[in-house]
């Protein structure tokens, strides 16, 4: 079964989220299940200058008023097809910002080009590749659904994954008249939105098969408090909804081979995380302490907490606790932790930033990771934070409470907790749940337990690759919406 997957960011070529990791790890993870999978992305300028020796494989004359080709390269096993439209996608910045941090203010074109590429490699193939079955992520990949309706390979079903439904696409009408598609798409059963264009409520609207990132987020987004204004078509295509939990890809996760860290270990081997928690320790400026450190490694945003957080870090240090912050948002919330690491110093540390290796090494050094969000489609840190023994301390929401066992009494005694929930999102709540932690890292040998139940659990992407693959085969064989 030949599959196209079409996303803004794909790992290891272009990543800013979770997003490029996911769509970086499914080719391999659903090889294994009979699917050729192949990755179509934008060829901005970072990932041109990574391509070696690609080959040309498909040229557009007027791909939105620009020249355009398809490049594919392959690497690891993988099949990359880019986007190489130099007038669209090679720019300095960001793959959606300039480097102001501003939008780019024609990222409707830029990734409608990218929707109408992906029908273009539907339609003709690729040197006799032609997909079965088409998988788009998030809103940049939305008007693919669209784009293969209005044309010749129409009968070719597509799959839609939202990895966040608050980033939705939404640009004036204006731009319609450029998108190529008749008048007929734009009203409410096609891209319409209240007057608008959105491409993300259009994929929803027009692909064979939504998925989301956990089963408690496809839950989750029928509601007013998570749907973001699309609950009522969420509700409406309830039949054809499917909530697949994220995986990671545990060849690169792998606390025991990998590069990033101080030095490798393995669950049953938590001593050796040691050397990792110092230099942990070294680089973000905290002294050495019994305590727990705990790590964030986020977006400083008000969705991920981070202003709970830092109403809560006087009281972490309080109680023992030491804080590790690596990431960017907003500057508000940048600053509020940067007050709070010079209130104590050697006992938190911010970053302000992203660094992959250092990502790593927070995740084989600290000993519980904070993931305070007030919505979480499914997060990867915390599927991270157990596959090296960095306990998370989650909020109980979409992924995070499918993927975390609180180490409640009768879990503890089990022996199956993995980490701690709370909820609400607040300060108090928060605050409650750290104690828990802290209580819980005093007792080492329960900790130790804890730990390795955590480094024992399940997060490689089998047993969800095996649900896409059998999602695209029903959607192969019935011809229709599933």
């Amino acid at each position: 079964m030949k599959v196209l997957s079409v996303a803004s960011e794909v790992y290891p070529l272009i990543k800013t989220g979770g997003l490029a990791d996911v769509a970086g790890a499914l080719p391999a993870a659903l090889a294994a299940h009979g699917v050729d999978m192949q990755v179509l992305l934008p060829g901005y300028k970072s990932v041109m200058a990574k391509l070696v020796n690609p080959v040309r494989m498909m040229e557009f004359d007027n791909l939105f008023g620009t020249k355009a080709m398809i490049m594919a390269y392959r690497m690891d096993g993988v099949q990359y097809l880019v986007l190489d439209a130099p007038e669209l996608f090679d720019r300095d910045g960001g793959p959606y910002t300039d480097i102001s941090g501003a939008d780019h203010p024609d990222n409707w074109r830029r990734f409608a080009a990218l929707c109408r590429a992906a029908a273009s490699i539907v339609e003709e193939g690729l040197d006799g590749w032609v997909p079965d079955v088409v998988h788009a992520h998030d809103w940049q990949a939305g008007l693919v659904p669209a784009y293969l309706q209005q044309g010749p390979a129409a009968a070719t079903p597509s799959v839609m994954t939202v990895h966040n439904i608050a980033f939705q696409g939404q640009f004036s009408a204006d731009i319609f008249a450029e998108l190529g598609l008749p008048t007929s798409v734009f009203t409410v059963d096609g891209i319409e939105y209240y007057g608008d264009v959105s491409y993300l409520k259009g994929g929803l609207q027009l692909a064979s098969a939504i998925t989301t990132v956990s089963p408690t987020y496809a839950q989750e987004i029928r509601t007013p408090e998570f749907g973001m204004g699309l609950e009522g078509l969420i509700n409406a295509r309830a039949a054809n909804l499917h909530g697949i939990v994220n995986g990671i890809d545990t060849t690169v996760w792998d606390p025991a081979s990998d590069p990033m860290i101080e030095a490798n270990y393995s669950e049953g081997k938590l001593k050796k995380r040691q050397p990792n928690r110092r230099a942990l320790a070294a680089r973000f400026g905290l002294t050495e302490q019994d305590g727990p450190i705990f790590t964030v490694v986020s977006r400083l945003t008000w969705q991920k907490g981070m202003d709970v957080l830092a109403e809560v870090a006087n009281d972490i240090v309080a109680m023992g606790g030491q804080i590790a912050v690596l990431g960017s948002g907003d500057p508000e919330l940048e600053d509020a932790l940067l007050a709070a690491a010079q209130r104590h110093p050697g006992h938190i540390g911010v970053i302000i930033g992203y660094d992959e290796p250092l990502s790593h090494l927070m995740q084989a050094g600290g000993d519980a990771l904070l993931v305070p969000s007030r919505f979480e489609p499914c997060g990867l840190t915390q599927l991270y934070g157990l596959r090296y023994g960095n306990v998370p301390v989650v909020a109980r929401t979409g992924g995070l409470a499918d993927t975390i066992i609180d180490a409640n009494e009768a879990a503890s005694a089990a022996r199956v907790a993995t980490g701690f929930q709370f909820s609400p999102v607040t300060p108090d709540a928060l605050r409650e749940t750290v104690r828990r932690a802290v209580r819980a890292h005093s007792d080492r040998k329960a900790w130790a337990r804890l730990q390795n139940q955590g480094m024992n659990a399940d997060v490689s992407w089998d047993r969800s690759a095996a649900r896409y693959a059998a999602l695209y085969a029903d959607l192969v064989v019935s011809g229709t919406n599933t």
